[in-house]
């Protein structure tokens, strides 16, 4: 039974008893394409989240079997005609993606088949990606709107599967079957079908959730920087990452952690 639910038509959301939340794309007779409504939502949805220190972990899927997201909704663009259409466009998308790859808590995507466009964007801001055999991934703009991915979008996908396959993958503009996406490192898993990846996302999202938060988030926000900024050199004196280090060892957690284990028993995580 959801402990928490807050829906529109277009985007799902619920949290359950053990703190796993789920944001599903609703649209599936558009193949959940996105509208800007629902990247909106998505922004929002993160802010929820990241307040809610309740909620441990995000899976993120699409409505039906059909398709996790096919894009942005391409009618969307027509009133597009003023250099600030364009780029205003895509420093929000930097915003909704941005705020995914932030979230304090493991993201996770359950993607069962069609997965491009905005959606494959959305898919690789996650942490983790489960995927079904048929899910197929692409940017395939160079072939049909003749857009371009912005900077953060690149660097996200870059430290997925490395630039030359990025390259590869845009400028052939086809798409990636869920085994080569496998072995390239674009997804963690691959599942049989919908049903099966919504089922290893649930048990993924659960083992998450038992883990010590604040590890998680360190590790994710460590990582994040470092993906940015590069790896800091070694040195004397405050380095960057020392915030992340004294969150993990100061905390309550560390120390519950410890005890336990000495004790022999299950640790009691509260991410403080």
């Amino acid at each position: 039974m959801n402990a928490d639910t807050a829906s529109t038509d277009e985007l799902l959301f619920a949290v359950d008893a053990e703190g796993i939340a789920r944001i599903t794309l609703n649209r599936p007779k558009a193949r959940n394409a996105l509208t800007f409504a629902m990247y909106r939502g998505l922004v929002e949805l993160c802010e929820r989240i990241e307040a809610d220190r309740a909620i441990k972990a995000v899976i993120i899927t699409g409505a039906g079997d059909k398709a996790f997201a096919a894009g942005t909704d391409i009618a969307q663009f027509r009133s597009f005609s003023k250099p600030e259409d364009a780029i205003g466009y895509e420093r929000f998308m930097d915003r909704v993606l941005g705020g995914l790859e932030r979230l304090r808590v493991p993201t996770i995507a359950a993607i069962a088949g069609a997965c491009t466009g905005g959606g494959a964007a959305i898919a690789a801001a996650c942490d983790m990606r489960i995927a079904s055999r048929d899910a197929r991934f692409g940017f395939p703009i160079a072939r049909t709107l003749g857009n371009c991915l912005s900077q953060n979008t690149l660097r996200r996908l870059a430290n997925l599967i490395g630039a030359p396959r990025v390259k590869d993958i845009l400028f052939t503009a086809r798409l990636v079957e869920a085994q080569e996406a496998l072995a390239i490192g674009l997804v963690n898993e691959v599942a049989e079908d919908a049903a099966a990846v919504a089922a290893r996302a649930d048990a993924l999202a659960a083992l998450l959730a038992g883990h010590a938060p604040l590890t998680l988030q360190a590790t994710k926000e460590g990582l994040r920087r470092i993906a940015e900024e590069g790896a800091p050199e070694s040195g004397e004196g405050e380095q960057p990452g020392d915030d992340l280090i004294l969150m993990t060892y100061m905390s309550e957690d560390f120390r519950e952690g410890m005890e336990a284990f000495l004790g022999k028993r299950p640790p009691n995580f509260k991410g403080r």
